[in-house]
């Protein structure tokens, strides 16, 4: 354990036994709003230091151990014994470290996902409908629903851009280190040189927050406009106005529906998108400002941003955030994507961990 992250546990059970003691006291006691607040800390702390308590008896335990391995004929029997208390005492640092990482309410959330072609062309387009494919299977997998919610499809197959909501229990906790560029590498069928073409796409994460929790957005910032829907190639769908557009004029914010023959439901379809999207520019803009984390990990959704290549004639793809490569891209894309989220988790886990060993407490 980390000297720095061992003064912090110290300190935190020392506070832990000041409460305790503080809740026994008829002054503290007649004060309700004081007791309730002690109670929730006291509640709040208990988890992690039982942990502690257990890892300082644990390493009692292991120096006692150790003084014994000398002794000959105890030496098999002890040296057993202390495989399996550091085994142990590795598996409840591995849960310290875990109660220590603080919480993000927004991992619990449910997400909108928007990926767009960015370059290359047609087959930018197509690459985005086998991202969106991914991510459904990916959903599908932990049974979480996907609801499309607007689309402009290209005329040789794919997206230009698509954006779905996927609702379910710790979506963005999982998806949030999505957002960023994605660059594919393989030879196009329209390819007759056989020649290995790079395209690109971009994806973004947007927490849905709670109704509560949503951001305020004055009408008189908003311009709306309505206008007929169209399928791929620009041709008509439908007779009637009910596509919407929607401009934040504070922050450029420009979101479009069309999929929905309602004009009403266009409109809030794109209002909750872009409530989703003013309130992940303002998460942004609190990341950038946050020495907790390495920038890098969490994109943008900007095509400036570099996550990954999928390179199809290796069947490789690289996750240049951690560099980090796998050959592995066929299952990927049939939606085995925890075989890239789980190494990011950990390093983004690692690198907050880190930062707060060097910080005060």
């Amino acid at each position: 354990m980390n000297n720095s992250i061992l003064n912090k546990l110290k300190s935190l059970k020392i506070r832990y036994q000041e409460i305790e003691l503080m809740l026994t006291q008829k002054d503290v006691i007649s004060n309700q709003e004081n007791f309730k607040n002690l109670s929730k800390e006291y509640l709040k702390l208990s988890e992690i230091i039982k942990l502690f308590i257990q890892w300082e008896k644990l390493e009692i335990d292991i120096k006692n151990i150790n003084s014994l391995l000398k002794d000959v004929e105890i030496q098999d029997m002890a040296e057993e014994e202390l495989y399996l208390f550091k085994k142990k005492k590795k598996i409840i640092e591995e849960k310290i470290h875990k109660l220590l990482l603080p919480k993000d309410p927004n991992d619990e959330h449910s997400c909108f996902i928007e990926i767009r072609s960015a370059t290359g062309g047609d087959e930018s387009s197509i690459f985005a409908g086998e991202l969106f494919r991914m991510y459904t299977r990916y959903s599908e997998s932990h049974f979480w629903k996907v609801e499309i919610m607007n689309t402009s499809e290209s005329e040789k197959g794919g997206f230009k851009e698509i954006i779905a909501k996927i609702t379910g229990k710790g979506v963005c906790g999982r998806l949030k280190f999505e957002s960023g560029g994605h660059r594919v590498q393989r030879v196009p069928e329209t390819e007759s040189q056989g020649r290995i073409h790079t395209s690109t796409c971009t994806v973004a994460i947007m927490p849905v927050t709670p109704e509560t929790e949503k951001e305020e957005i004055n009408s008189s910032d908003l311009k709306i406009d309505t206008f007929r829907s169209s399928g791929a190639g620009g041709q008509h769908v439908n007779t009637t106005d009910s596509a919407i557009r929607i401009t934040h004029i504070p922050t450029g914010n420009v979101v479009e529906c069309q999929d929905e023959r309602s004009q009403h439901k266009n409109k809030a379809k794109a209002l909750s998108i872009l409530s989703a999207r003013i309130y992940a520019n303002k998460l942004e803009k609190n990341h950038q400002e946050n020495s907790l984390m390495r920038k890098v990990l969490l994109g943008t959704g900007q095509r400036s941003d570099r996550n990954r290549t999928y390179n199809f004639p290796q069947n490789r793809i690289t996750d240049h955030r951690i560099n980090f490569t796998i050959y592995k891209l066929d299952e990927i894309l049939e939606g085995n994507l925890d075989l890239l989220i789980d190494p990011i988790t950990q390093e983004y886990q690692a690198d907050i961990l880190s930062s707060l060993s060097k910080s005060k407490l």
